[in-house]
């Protein structure tokens, strides 16, 4: 009799494990990558099948997320920091973020460094920007969203940044944007010229900071 019990919690230990996908999302902030669903034992087809029965929703090619979840507030956001890891959210879709612009973004701005290939996710519409490893790296900051990480440029590098690539963005959207940074009164001018310096806009930012001040 004890023979039979012992052999029972044998075979009980020795049968796999049954996959809860939906509790494999929920551990991950409830959305993931059709290739990291894969890693955590979710077969494609019980992927599919989800979807079908409206437990997961597709956020784009490759990119599922829990029906169940509470709607992110920067979807958008979301789904590149999910899609695109090594990207950083940088000029006016940071701009946006932090509220320092009117403009609406067409595009996810992102930044990558000089070295990574062209990443092949085409939507949402996304706009790459290539730094150095060292602007690259400068003022990374990881915030929430909805409760997933997204790596976004703090404040002082944005607005650094969007002096830089001013030719591309217009030097309005500039202006404006540092006309509110300085309204808003949370200013941090060492930070900004330290980036300043890292992105070369050193003589370009003094007599804008100038004129602000005065104003």
């Amino acid at each position: 009799m004890h023979t039979e019990t012992n052999k029972c919690k044998r075979y009980y230990h020795m049968r796999p494990r049954t996959i809860d996908p939906i509790e494999i999302f929920r551990q991950h902030n409830g959305i993931l990558r059709t290739a990291e669903a894969i890693k955590l034992g979710i077969h494609p087809v019980h992927l599919y099948q989800l979807r079908d029965a409206g437990a997961l929703e597709s956020l784009g090619r490759g990119v599922f997320r829990l029906a169940s979840m509470p709607d992110f507030s920067e979807p958008d956001l979301v789904l590149v920091a999910k899609r695109i890891p090594q990207g950083v959210i940088c000029l006016i879709s940071a701009l946006a973020y932090y509220e320092l612009t009117t403009q609406i973004p067409h595009f996810v701005y992102v930044a990558l460094p000089r070295t990574s290939r062209m990443p092949k996710p085409t939507y949402p519409p996304l706009r790459y920007f290539w730094y150095s490893q060292h602007a690259y790296e400068a003022g990374v900051e990881t915030i929430s969203i909805s409760g997933f990480p997204v790596k976004i440029y703090d404040i002082e590098k944005t607005l650094a940044d969007c002096l830089k690539f001013r030719q591309k963005i217009g030097m309005d959207v500039v202006l404006e944007a540092f006309k509110e940074y300085w309204r808003k009164g949370r200013t941090d001018l060492d930070k900004l010229y330290d980036y300043a310096k890292i992105c070369r806009i050193e003589k370009v930012l003094q007599p804008i900071i100038e004129t602000i001040v005065s104003q």
